[in-house]
């Protein structure tokens, strides 16, 4: 994981990452994959298609937002509206999504079993669960692959995520794991030479550096040394690269910052669009805070949806008017819901029997909810749907087939639709 706070104990820092590159060569883990769908993925890297995950860390209370049970014991606070899509109401806090909920199609019987926040975030993420035998690459990552332009070809990482950890590569590999930005609209850190090292000093080292990956290589150390290699030399690209204005956000209007919102998450949306019209492939934005044990119609109410009906709702409309939307895949979902029982803190507790999550875009039918819960919340009575089943839409949204098999380092079968869950696409999503 590439991330801008070097305090993140998982994975490689960019901080680490740009040291190694001043200094010495460090093998990569060897945990790689063989490559061995390189031409049939070449399609689908024409194709330029996109996903931008909102992920809603610490499980939001989806029967507060896109589901709500007005009159029941369990219905809260909150008041539904009509929407642009004729018969879908969702929460009153709420307003700007709810003009684009036309492009949006809401699924409000995902019912995922796991309510732990570690395991539903792996299984929301992968579409598995966790195994202590298999490091499964998650959405992001396996989108990098697939869709993402050759290392060599583009300067900025195929898998960005924003105000957000994101969830790593896998056995795919760390040049596909997550680049994260910690501070959308802040500049990126650890993007200059350590100083001292610019110039005729920084050329030799990147000299030296080539050559001790290139006898790695010529050594037989496998695919671990060939993709370091690809990385460092990707690093000093971006370093220069014109794409990284798409990290700036100084040269939008201050009417525009507004509508996003003037808060992480809104910056992260707007920073979103800029990527993926730049050629990302896939970017990830967080917005934090929705473990909601105590006060959850406060938080709710006074910054949870706010944030969110702004940012979700200028990215959605933004895609849209600049015709974007047709190739980018909006998905928005957290770890699993929450309680529809309020608890004695006016809260609501860990549930993944019965929630909801949100799909839009890349040739999505909007205008819809697929699914049902009873009356008060407690059970899907319609269209149950697991993660692997959203996880089977989203890739084939992207045009990848839900059947695409992958071999792990010690030759085992890997299928991005865990095959054993017999899960399909949503078929009313593309009717």
């Amino acid at each position: 994981m590439f991330t801008t706070d070097s305090t993140v104990p998982a994975g490689m820092t960019r901080r680490h990452w740009l040291q190694h590159l001043a200094m010495t060569s460090l093998a990569i883990p060897a945990m790689q994959f063989t490559r061995t769908l390189e031409a049939n993925a070449s399609t689908l890297k024409k194709e330029g298609k996109s996903c931008i995950l909102l992920w809603m860390s610490g499980g939001p209370a989806t029967i507060d937002i896109w589901d709500l049970k007005p009159g029941a014991d369990t219905g809260g606070e909150f008041s539904p509206i009509k929407t642009a899509a004729p018969g879908v109401e969702i929460s009153e806090h709420m307003p700007n999504v709810a003009s684009v909920m036309n492009h949006l199609a809401i699924l409000r019987s995902m019912s995922t079993v796991e309510a732990d926040h570690t395991r539903g975030t792996y299984k929301m993420h992968t579409g598995y669960v966790p195994n202590v035998t298999m490091q499964h690459p998650s959405l992001g990552a396996v989108s990098a692959y697939e869709l993402g332009p050759k290392l060599q070809d583009f300067e900025l990482p195929h898998f960005i995520s924003v105000s957000s950890p994101g969830l790593g590569a896998g056995f795919l590999g760390m040049a596909h794991a997550p680049f994260v930005v910690q501070n959308p609209g802040s500049p990126i850190q650890n993007l200059t030479p350590p100083g001292g090292l610019a110039g005729f000093r920084m050329e030799n080292r990147l000299a030296l550096q080539k050559l001790m990956d290139e006898q790695f290589i010529k050594d037989g150390r496998g695919i671990a040394a060939k993709d370091h290699k690809e990385v460092y030399e990707k690093t000093v690209r971006m370093m220069n690269s014109k794409r990284l204005d798409a990290f700036k956000l100084d040269s939008e209007d201050k009417k525009t910052k507004e509508r996003y919102g003037e808060n992480n998450f809104g910056r992260g949306c707007l920073m979103a669009r800029r990527l993926v019209e730049t050629g990302v492939s896939f970017v990830e934005v967080g917005l934090g805070g929705w473990d909601t044990h105590n006060q959850t119609f406060t938080a709710h109410k006074t910054r949870l949806q706010p944030e969110l009906d702004k940012g979700m709702g200028s990215l959605v409309a933004d895609l849209a008017e600049r015709g974007l939307l047709e190739k980018t895949l909006i998905v928005w979902m957290g770890d699993f819901g929450r309680t529809p029982r309020i608890n004695q803190d006016a809260g609501r507790d860990h549930w993944a029997r019965s929630w909801s999550a949100v799909i839009g875009g890349c040739g999505i039918k909007g205008g819809q909810a697929i699914g049902k819960t009873n009356e008060d919340g407690t059970q899907v009575t319609e269209r149950p749907l697991d993660a692997p089943d959203l996880m089977a839409t989203c890739y084939k949204a992207l045009g990848i087939p839900i059947d695409r098999q992958y071999t792990t380092p010690n030759g085992r079968p890997y299928w991005v639709v865990d095959k054993d869950a017999n899960a399909q696409p949503i078929a009313e999503l593309f009717s």
